[in-house]
Parts: C-alpha cells; sequence; structure tokens
C-alpha cells in the first residue's frame, strides 16, 4: 500500500528558488548579513533532521569529516545559528587528486526558534560526524494586555 503525503507548493517553490538562488551564488535565505557583507554565501548547506520529543527540540546536522572545532553554534534574539566550513584537502607533490565529489567551503544554517524554546538551555554535541543541538522547552510566556487610557 502506497504512503499518502500532503502536497505543498509553497515548499516546492522554496526548494526550486534555493536552487535558482545557488546557481547564481546567492543567499539561500533573504536577509543574511554576516559583517559589512550584505549577504554572505553558503557554499553547501548540512542536512538536518528536526525531532521534537516531550521536553525538547533535538537538531541533528550531518557534518562528515569535520571536527567541532570547525563548527559554531549561536542562539541571537531567537534564531539559531549553525555555521562552520570544510576545507579541502590539499594536493601534495607525492599524491595527485583524481576527482573531488565531496562538496567544501563554508556553510550557515539558520533556524527560526518557537516560542515555547529556553534560549539559555541550548546545548551541543558532537559525535562521529553529527552535530545534535538539543533546545529545552519551556512555558510560553503569557501575553500581556496593556490598558491605555484614552485622553
Amino acid at each position: 500500500m502506497a504512503n499518502i503525503s500532503r502536497w505543498n507548493p509553497i515548499s516546492e517553490f522554496e526548494d526550486l528558488l534555493d536552487r535558482y538562488n545557488r546557481h547564481f551564488g546567492l543567499p539561500r535565505a533573504p536577509g543574511e548579513r554576516e559583517g559589512k557583507d550584505l549577504f554572505r554565501r553558503s557554499d553547501w548547506a548540512p542536512a538536518v533532521d528536526i525531532r521534537e520529543t516531550g521536553d525538547s527540540f533535538v537538531i541533528d546536522a550531518e557534518l562528515p569529516g569535520m571536527r567541532k572545532e570547525d563548527v559554531k553554534v549561536t542562539v541571537h534574539e531567537g534564531v539559531l545559528t549553525i555555521q562552520g566550513e570544510r576545507k579541502q584537502e590539499e594536493e601534495t607533490d607525492s599524491e595527485k587528486l583524481h576527482r573531488v565529489e565531496r562538496v567544501y567551503g563554508s556553510f550557515l544554517r539558520r533556524f527560526t526558534l518557537p516560542d515555547n524554546v529556553d534560549d539559555n538551555s541550548v546545548k551541543a554535541s558532537f559525535n562521529n560526524g553529527v552535530l545534535s543541538v538539543t533546545l529545552k522547552k519551556t512555558e510560553p510566556a503569557e501575553p500581556k494586555s496593556i490598558e491605555v487610557e484614552v485622553e
């Protein structure tokens, strides 16, 4: 029996736009800024899995061939950023590269965090080329109602 999945035309459009942007060296997401550069180009993007448990969200990013020192994880204003660089091995006099299929260079992935995540509880671990970022859930803040006196 075949699995039925819901068609999401917006997701397909975003994939198409992402491929177009990569082709022309444009940013993957509008407004990505780094320092004085208007846009920061990512050479590649690691695949991620995002799952939710009873008390947390977990993001697993595939980073084969990288070390934990090559990766930086930050949270700022409700956005989780994973960035780093995979450096290409240099050709030496004693060996010659015949084919290079792996992707090298810098990457940047950003995720907007839901309101029920405690920004101060973020933990990250790196094991066998997989970065796992755990974000603990918290009770969402109750919306404040402020009464304004009309003059």
